[in-house]
């Protein structure tokens, strides 16, 4: 079943918090991302049925091979379009909630067009 928008959302907090912090608990990414416990808890579930976590026995949360692979390629959308974006003339925040609003809707053709014309400008 196709992961949707918000689910890619939460997978890509877990790889950033992973990568900043080394080990990710829920109310890690309740905080990050400003949203209530139950919320999370409810995404949680959701994307460990869905096989994309693991959730060990201290409570700690794990990307699977395939929760890691989209995380690592929205991530890359995110970073690349605000650096682009910002390189555009736009200012940093503003870059990075427009990357955010549309990194998940790209087609992976159109996003590597921009890829290959944002590095050929650099």
């Amino acid at each position: 079943m196709p992961i949707q928008e918000s689910g890619e959302m939460y997978l890509e907090t877990i790889l950033y918090l992973t990568n900043k912090k080394g080990s990710v608990r829920a109310i890690d990414v309740a905080e990050h991302m400003g949203y209530s416990k139950p919320s999370v808890s409810r995404a949680v579930g959701l994307l460990k049925n869905g096989g994309y976590i693991t959730v060990d026995a201290e409570g700690l949360l794990v990307l699977t091979a395939t929760g890691k692979d989209i995380a690592e390629k929205i991530y890359e959308r995110h970073t690349m379009l605000t650096d682009f974006f910002v390189r555009l003339g736009v200012d940093p925040e503003t870059a990075s909630d427009d990357a955010c609003k549309i990194e998940h809707h790209l087609s992976d053709q159109t996003f590597m067009a921009i890829k290959r014309y944002a590095e050929s400008i650099k």
